[in-house]
């Protein structure tokens, strides 16, 4: 039974969302998405079913628009950190979905908890 790209990442996506659920104790999710050109992150709280708190870099006012390097993650984390500060939120668990946790993915993560998030 082959399967094709899709859905092997959909697998993965779920087994990762899946494990750290089990582990959230009341926390948010930062749930992260990355493309080929853009990176974006959220702050959920699935509790209550809404999103706290979010960032990408297709905000024209981080000034990385249209830019695919490691700055963009560093600002978009960054930006997330100032977010969450403000809905109130200090502690969260890192949702890294069906990507691997390294590169901008990586970078984002390390850029959040400079800015004061723990997870």
């Amino acid at each position: 039974m082959a399967l094709n790209k899709k859905e092997l990442f959909r697998k993965r996506r779920l087994r990762v969302r899946n494990k750290l659920r089990k582990m959230a104790d009341g926390r948010p999710r930062l749930s992260v998405h990355r493309s080929n050109k853009n990176i974006s992150v959220q702050l959920i709280d699935d509790e209550n079913g809404v999103t706290l708190a979010s960032a990408s870099s297709l905000e024209k006012d981080l000034g990385v628009f249209g830019k695919n390097d490691m700055k963009a993650p560093t600002k978009v984390g960054a930006a997330i950190a100032v977010r969450a500060k403000k809905a109130g939120v200090k502690d969260c668990y890192f949702d890294r979905g069906g990507f691997l946790f390294h590169g901008r993915v990586k970078a984002l993560a390390d850029a959040a908890r400079e800015g004061g998030l723990k997870f």
